[in-house]
C-alpha cells in the first residue's frame, strides 16, 4: 500500500497492482478526448491482451484511479515492431534505447487530481518489473513522433560506494539493520556488525553506499569458502567446482571481444539440466563490465542474507585456486544493478558470486538474477545456493536472426547436449527454406554477448491451435480471439549460456516481438514417446519462465450420430498427449514467486498426485523442492488393457499422467519409508538415503497385505471357537515367488509378465483370495489372458458384522451381484465363500506354493494352486505404521489427524485412507477413506498454499468452535473396471453412510448388457450412478450427471413416467445433453446461480427470487397459484429470464467449437 496526493492535496492509499480484464470498464471510463489525442483509439481489452506490462492504481475501495500499458515496441504503425531500435538510431539519436531497458508507453489514463502522482507510482512499479533502468517512449498519435522519458532514477537515491573501514561506520549502519537486529543478533551476536567491519583482510570486504554523507546500504562479502563442502551438496561440476580452470581444460578460446574494458579469464561453463544427463559447454571472454561511472537504478525494499557460518570455513587446497566469493550479508541491495559499484571492491580475481540463503526464506529479488544450483540428491544443507557470474552484468544482450555464419557457433555451444543434431537439423532446414519437413514455417534467433553466441531458440508457426484450445485451458491466460492463428507459435527448441540465465525471460520476448509472435507454445512428450522436439526438455530454465497449461476434460461425442453437426476433426482427433506449457507477452514480465521449502509426499496414491498436482499448475508459483517418495516411482502407463488387473478410480488415466507431466516439476524418489526423524526432519527411505523436509505429507494409503494363514490343521476342522482369535496376523515368512499382492501398476505388470512365462499356457489353478471388486477384475483378466474358466477359484473371505470388504457390499447393487453370479457360473470359474486361509502346502515351506487350505464353516477346502492373486484384507502397511509408531505420531488404529490435516506434530500433514479423525470430533464413522480421493488431496494443497502464495491470506477470526466439525466432501465416491462377461462396470455414489430417500430410474437388464441405474434424492438431484454394460460406455460423460437436477436432464422424471425414456444409454447420447457434459458447464450453472441471486422482483420489495422463494416456504406470503406457475411469471416480468437466455447463447457461442450441435441465432439452418 502507498499513498498518493491529489492537486488539491487530498491524500488517497491506493494499491498498485497488474491490470486484469475486469479493469477495461474502468479503463475506458478514465479515456478522454485528450488521451485519444495522444493514443489514438485503444480497444482496451486487447491492448491488455498484447501488453508486456500492464499497471493499474486503485483505491480501498478498488475504484481504478489510472492506469498504463507499456509494451516493446511503438504503438501505431510508425515502424515495424522488429526494426524500431535502428528506427530510433537513426532519426532520434537514441543510441542509449535498447530492447533490454525501453518499454513504449501505450496508454496513460488517470483521474486529472491524481495524474502526476498516479504517474510517479506506475513509473515506480515499470522499474521493480525490469531490472536493468528503464526508458520508456510515447508515441504521439498526432504527430507521429516519440517522445523518451524516464520512467524512474535511482541516482538520486544512490550516489557512491565505498570501502568501510571507519569505526564510526558501526553507528551509521546500525539504524540500516534496524528492522532484522532482533534476528541477526539472536543467530550471531550483539556485536555482528562490528565483528564483521574489523574482520575486513585479503579475503574479507565490506562496504558502504552513502548519499550525501548518510549511510544507506550495505554488503560484505568473502573469500573464504569451503568449496569441498558446496561441490558434495550441490551441482557444481558444470562451473568447475567454482575452482580456476587449469590451462589444459580450456578447449578453445574465444576471440577477444571488442571496445574498451580489460579482458579476464576464460571460462568453461557446463550447466546441466535437472536431470544431471545432458551438458554443453561454452567459452566466454569477459570483459571488465564495472566502468567507474555512476549507475542510475532504484531501491525496491530491504533485504538481508544469512552471513555464512563456520561450515563454510575455507580449507585450503594448493593445487587448485577458488574462483568465487559469497554475499556474507546486505541491505538495502536490491537489484542486480548494484552490483557494478559494488564489484569495483570485490575480489577481481574471482569470477562467480554466490550467496546461501535458508529454504524457508521468501527469495528477494536480488536473487532473480542469479542461478540456483541444483542440490544433490544427498544434500542435507537447510540452505539454497544461488550462483551468478561476472558476466552476467553486461548489458549487450542482443537478440536477432539467425544467419548461416552462426552455424560453427552454435554448433559448438550445442554439442554436448543430448540430441543436439535435431537442433541442428531444424537451425539446416531453416538456413535452406525457413520451412520444416512439414512445410510449416520455422524461425530461429540467436543471442549474442560482445559479438559472442550466447543463446539459440528455434520456433514454428504453431499449426495445431484448435486442438490446444479445445483440449488445454489456454484462456486461462488469454484471450484467444485478440491473437491471430499466425500470431501463436510452438517454441522447438531453447539455449542459452547459464551465466545470462537472468536474460531468458528477455530472450523469449525478444523471439516473441522479432518473430511477430504473440504466444508460445512449448509441448513435453511422455517419455514413452519418442518425439524429437522433446529435446528442449533438457533445459528446465525455460520451464521456469513459462506456465503449465491444465488440460480439459474432454466430451466422448457420439461421432456418428451427430454427422455433419459433429466439431471437426482437428479436435476431436485422437493424437499423442503431451503436457503444454506457454508463455505470452503478458508474461514475459510476470514475476514468479519462488518456494524453496522442501514439500516432500510419501505415497503416489490418488490422493498424493491430486496434491502435488495442485501446487505445480500453480501459474504464479515455482516450487523448486517437491519430492515424491514412492515404492515404485511414479505410476506407470499400461501399455496393454490386458495388465489391469485392479479396479479403476477414474481419478487419472495414462492420458491425464502424460497431459500433466508432473515428472517435470518434482523429484522423484523409488523406495519405501522406513523412518521419519521430527528432529533433524528427515525421512528414511529403504537403501539408507535421507530425505530432508520442511513440510511432510504423509498420503501412504492403505494396501492389500499378505495373507497370513491361520496355522489350522484343516483335516480336523474345529469348532468356530476353536479358531484363532486374530485371524489377521501379519505375515512374516518369505512371499513365495508365485503370490501376487497386487496394489499399484508395477505389481499388475509383474504379475502379467510372470503369468505369461510361468502359467497361461500350462497347467494348474489360479486362487483369486478376496472379496472386493477386484478380486472381481483380476478374475475377468485372468480369462482375458485366455485361462479357461475351471482353471480359477475364486475364494471369499468370511464375511465379519460391519466389514465393508463382502462379496456383497462391494458392489452394493443386487443386480450387479447377480449379474456377477451368472457370468461366473457361464465361464466355469469355480466360486468357493466363507474361506479363511489355513495352510500353505500343508505347513511345510511355502515356496512355490502347490497347494492351499482353507477352513470354513462347513467341510475344509484344499486347492492345488499354480499361482495364489492375494487380494484378501486392506490395511496400512506395516514398515508405514513402524514408522509412524517410531516417530510417536498418534496412532489408533490409523494415523489421527484434525480438521487441517495436521498429525501432532505441526510439521506433519497426512491425507487419504491411511488417516482417521481425532476421536474428539466424535465421528468414527466418518474417515477420508469415506470420500473421493482426488478431492481430499485437492482440500489438502489448499490448506497448505495460504503458507506461500501471497495473494492468499490465511482465514482470521475463525469461529472458535471451527475445528469441531469434520469437512465433508462433495465429490462422487467412484469405482469402475471391466467385470467378468465382458462387463463395463461403473458406479459412482454420493459419500454417505446411509442411503438417502428418493427414487429410482432404471433401464436395460444383465441379460442384454444395458443395464442403467441411477438413484434420485428427494430434490430430484443424480446421487449415485451404476452403469454394467456389454458395451463400452463415456464415463467422463455419466460421471457429469453426478449433482445434476433431473429437471436439468430433460425432465428425466417425467419423460421416464410418461415412457418415453427405454434406455439411458441412448437418452443420454442424444445431442440436447452434449453440452452438460462441457467441462465449462459447472461455470455456466454458476452464472446462472448469480442471475437468480440477483435479479430483484419489483412488485415484492426488491427482494431477490432466492429470497421470495424463502418467503414462500416460511408461508411469509400468500398466493392464490401454483407456486410454479407464480414464480414463473415473477421471474418473466423481472427481466431475470432475458439474462438467463443472454447468458445461455453466450455460453453456446463462447464454446461453439465444442457444442456445433446447437443452433444459435445468426446461423442457417438447413432441414434435409
Amino acid at each position: 500500500m502507498r499513498t498518493i496526493t491529489s492537486s488539491g492535496g487530498k491524500v488517497e492509499t491506493v494499491t498498485v497492482r497488474r491490470t486484469e480484464s475486469s479493469d477495461a470498464h474502468a479503463i475506458n471510463s478514465l479515456i478522454s478526448p485528450a488521451t485519444v489525442a495522444v493514443f489514438g483509439r485503444v480497444n482496451v481489452i486487447h491492448l491488455l491482451e498484447k501488453a508486456n506490462l500492464a499497471v493499474t492504481l486503485s483505491n480501498a475501495k478498488n475504484e481504478v484511479l489510472a492506469h498504463a500499458a507499456f509494451s516493446d515496441h511503438p504503438i501505431g504503425d510508425i515502424v515495424d515492431q522488429a526494426c524500431w531500435e535502428p528506427f530510433l538510431h537513426d532519426n532520434y539519436s537514441a543510441e542509449k534505447y535498447t530492447p533490454l531497458n525501453t518499454l513504449f508507453l501505450h496508454l496513460f489514463v488517470a483521474q486529472p487530481i491524481f495524474s502526476i502522482g498516479s504517474a510517479k507510482e506506475i513509473g515506480r512499479m515499470a522499474h521493480n518489473n525490469v531490472w536493468n533502468e528503464v526508458n520508456g517512449m510515447v508515441s504521439n498519435m498526432e504527430t507521429m513522433c516519440l517522445i523518451p522519458f524516464h520512467l524512474f532514477h535511482s541516482n538520486h537515491y544512490y550516489d557512491d560506494w565505498r570501502f568501510c573501514y571507519r569505526v564510526e561506520d558501526h553507528d551509521d549502519l546500525t539504524h540500516i539493520f534496524a528492522e532484522q537486529t532482533k534476528a541477526l543478533t539472536g543467530s550471531y551476536g550483539t556485536y555482528f556488525l562490528a565483528e564483521l567491519i574489523e574482520a575486513q583482510d585479503d579475503e574479507n570486504h565490506a562496504a558502504v553506499c552513502e548519499n550525501e554523507g548518510t549511510a544507506v546500504g550495505f554488503i560484505s562479502v568473502s573469500g573464504d569458502i569451503n568449496l569441498k563442502l558446496l561441490n558434495e551438496c550441490f551441482e557444481l561440476g558444470p562451473f568447475n567446482g567454482l575452482y580456476k580452470p587449469s590451462p589444459e581444460d580450456l578447449t578453445e578460446t574465444a576471440p577477444e571481444p571488442e571496445g574498451e574494458g580489460t579482458p579476464g579469464d576464460t571460462n568453461t561453463i557446463s550447466p546441466q539440466g535437472s536431470t544431471g544427463e545432458v551438458q554443453y559447454e561454452m567459452n566466454l571472454t569477459q570483459k571488465d563490465p564495472c566502468p567507474k561511472s555512476k549507475i542510475n537504478d532504484t531501491v525496491s525494499q530491504a533485504c538481508a542474507a544469512k552471513p555464512q557460518g563456520s561450515e563454510l570455513t575455507l580449507k585450503p587446497r594448493v593445487s587448485v585456486t577458488p574462483n568465487a566469493f559469497c554475499i556474507q550479508l546486505f541491505e538495502k541491495v536490491t537489484s542486480i544493478t548494484f552490483m557494478k559499484p559494488i564489484s569495483l571492491f570485490l575480489p577481481q580475481d574471482r569470477d562467480f558470486c554466490i550467496i546461501s540463503v535458508p529454504k524457508l526464506a521468501p527469495e528477494f529479488p536480488l536473487l532473480q538474477s542469479f542461478l540456483r544450483v541444483v542440490p544433490h540428491h544427498t544434500s542435507s544443507l537447510p540452505q539454497e545456493l544461488y550462483i551468478f557470474h561476472r558476466s552476467g552484468l553486461l548489458k549487450t544482450f542482443v537478440v536477432s536472426l539467425a544467419v548461416s555464419a552462426d552455424r560453427p557457433a552454435v554448433c559448438d555451444m550445442v554439442k554436448r547436449l543430448s540430441l543436439h543434431e535435431s537442433l541442428l537439423e531444424d537451425l539446416d532446414m531453416f538456413y535452406q527454406a525457413h520451412r520444416d519437413k512439414d512445410g510449416t514455417p520455422l524461425q530461429a534467433f540467436v543471442a549474442q554477448v560482445q559479438n559472442q553466441l550466447v543463446g539459440i531458440v528455434i520456433i514454428r508457426n504453431e499449426e495445431d491451435i484448435d486442438y490446444i484450445r479445445a483440449n488445454y485451458n489456454i484462456e486461462n491466460f488469454i484471450y484467444f480471439s485478440h491473437h491471430r492463428y499466425e500470431e501463436h507459435g510452438q517454441l522447438c527448441h531453447f539455449a542459452l549460456n547459464p551465466i545470462f540465465q537472468h536474460y531468458a525471460k528477455h530472450f523469449l520476448k525478444e523471439v516473441l516481438r522479432l518473430a511477430h509472435k504473440s504466444c508460445l507454445y512449448y509441448p513435453i512428450y511422455p517419455s514413452y514417446h519418442n518425439q524429437k522436439n522433446s529435446c528442449a526438455h533438457y533445459l528446465t530454465s525455460v520451464l521456469n519462465c513459462m506456465v503449465p497449461v491444465r488440460p480439459r476434460r474432454q466430451i466422448v461425442y457420439p461421432l456418428e450420430e451427430l454427422g455433419i453437426n459433429a466439431p471437426s476433426k482437428q479436435i476431436t482427433k485422437d493424437q499423442v498427449s503431451y503436457a503444454l506449457n506457454h508463455i505470452n507477452r503478458k508474461l514475459t514480465m510476470e514475476p514468479k514467486v519462488t518456494i524453496n521449502a522442501r514439500i516432500v509426499v510419501v505415497g503416489a496414491s490418488d490422493t498424493g498426485l491430486a496434491f502435488l498436482e495442485v501446487l505445480a499448475f500453480c501459474p504464479h508459483l515455482r516450487f523448486n523442492n517437491m519430492t515424491l517418495i514412492s515404492t515404485h516411482g511414479f505410476p506407470g502407463y499400461y501399455t496393454n488393457e490386458k495388465m489391469r488387473f485392479l479396479s479403476m478410480s477414474h481419478s487419472s488415466s495414462d492420458r491425464d499422467h502424460a497431459q500433466m507431466s508432473l515428472r517435470s516439476w518434482i523429484n522423484v524418489v523409488t523406495g519405501k519409508m522406513v523412518g521419519i526423524d521430527r528432529a533433524a526432519k528427515h525421512v528414511l527411505v529403504s537403501g539408507g538415503r535421507k530425505v530432508p523436509y520442511d513440510h511432510l505429507i504423509l498420503c501412504t494409503g492403505q494396501q492389500y497385505q499378505v495373507s497370513c494363514p491361520t496355522g489350522v490343521d484343516g483335516s480336523h476342522l474345529p469348532p468356530k471357537s476353536q479358531l484363532p482369535a486374530q485371524p489377521r496376523r501379519r505375515y512374516t515368512g518369505p512371499v513365495p515367488s508365485n503370490l501376487f499382492t497386487l496394489n499399484d501398476h508395477h505389481d499388475c505388470v509383474t504379475a502379467y509378465q510372470w503369468l505369461l512365462n510361468n502359467f497361461v499356457e500350462l497347467k494348474g489353478n489360479a486362487i483369486v483370495y478376496g472379496n472386493t471388486i477386484d478380486v472381481y477384475t483380476c478374475v475377468e483378466t485372468l480369462l482375458c489372458l485366455d485361462v479357461q474358466g475351471y482353471r480359477i477359484h475364486l475364494v471369499h473371505l468370511p464375511t465379519t458384522e460391519g466389514s465393508s470388504c463382502s462379496p456383497r457390499s462391494c458392489f452394493s447393487n443386487p443386480t450387479v451381484e447377480k449379474a456377477m453370479k451368472k457370468a461366473l457360473e457361464k465361464s466355469g470359474v469355480h466360486v468357493h465363500h466363507n474361506c479363511l486361509l489355513a495352510q500353505m502346502n500343508d505347513g511345510q515351506n511355502p515356496e512355490p506354493i502347490t497347494s492351499l487350505s482353507f477352513t470354513s464353516d462347513s467341510q475344509p477346502l484344499r486347492l492345488e494352486c499354480s499361482v495364489f492373486m492375494n487380494l484378501s484384507s486392506k490395511g496400512v502397511d506395516y514398515d508405514a505404521f513402524k514408522t509412524i509408531n517410531d516417530a510417536c505420531l498418534v496412532y489408533d488404529g490409523r494415523l489421527v489427524i484434525d480438521t487441517t490435516f495436521h498429525t501432532n506434530d505441526s510439521t506433519i500433514r497426512a491425507a487419504g485412507p491411511l488417516t482417521k479423525f481425532a476421536r474428539r470430533y466424535l465421528a468414527d464413522q466418518w474417515s477420508h477413506s469415506s470420500f473421493n480421493s482426488r478431492e481430499v488431496g485437492q482440500e489438502l494443497a489448499a490448506a497448505l498454499l495460504p503458507f506461500f502464495d501471497p495473494t492468499l491470506e490465511p482465514a482470521v477470526n475463525s469461529p472458535a468452535d471451527l475445528d469441531r466439525l469434520i469437512p465433508i466432501y462433495t465429490q462422487a465416491k467412484i469405482q469402475g473396471g471391466r467385470l467378468p462377461g465382458g462387463y463395463s462396470y461403473l458406479h459412482a455414489t454420493k459419500p454417505e453412510q446411509r442411503p438417502s430417500a428418493g427414487r429410482e430410474i432404471l433401464t436395460g437388464r444383465i441379460e442384454t448388457g444395458n443395464y442403467f441405474h441411477l438413484h434420485l434424492n428427494q430434490y430430484g438431484m443424480v446421487e449415485t450412478i451404476t452403469c454394467l454394460s456389454l458395451k463400452p460406455f463415456p464415463v467422463s460423460n455419466y460421471l457429469c450427471l453426478y449433482g445434476k437436477h433431473e429437471l436439468l436432464l430433460n425432465r428425466l422424471c417425467s419423460r421416464y413416467d410418461e415412457g418415453l425414456v427405454h434406455d439411458l444409454y441412448s437418452y443420454f447420447r442424444e445431442k440436447w445433453c452434449l453440452a452438460i457434459y462441457h467441462d465449462r458447464f459447472a461455470d455456466f450453472e454458476q452464472e446462472m446461480h448469480q442471475i437468480m441471486e440477483s435479479t430483484k422482483v419489483q412488485d415484492h420489495n426488491d427482494v431477490s427470487i432466492s429470497e421470495l422463494v424463502q418467503r414462500m416456504v416460511d408461508e411469509k406470503l400468500d398466493i392464490i397459484e401454483e407456486p410454479n406457475v407464480f414464480l414463473k411469471k415473477v421471474f418473466e416480468t423481472s427481466g431475470g429470464l432475458a439474462s438467463l437466455k443472454t447468458s445461455t447463447l453466450n455460453y453456446l457461442r463462447y464454446n461453439r467449437y465444442h457444442l456445433t450441435m446447437y443452433a444459435q441465432p445468426g446461423l442457417l439452418i438447413i432441414q434435409l
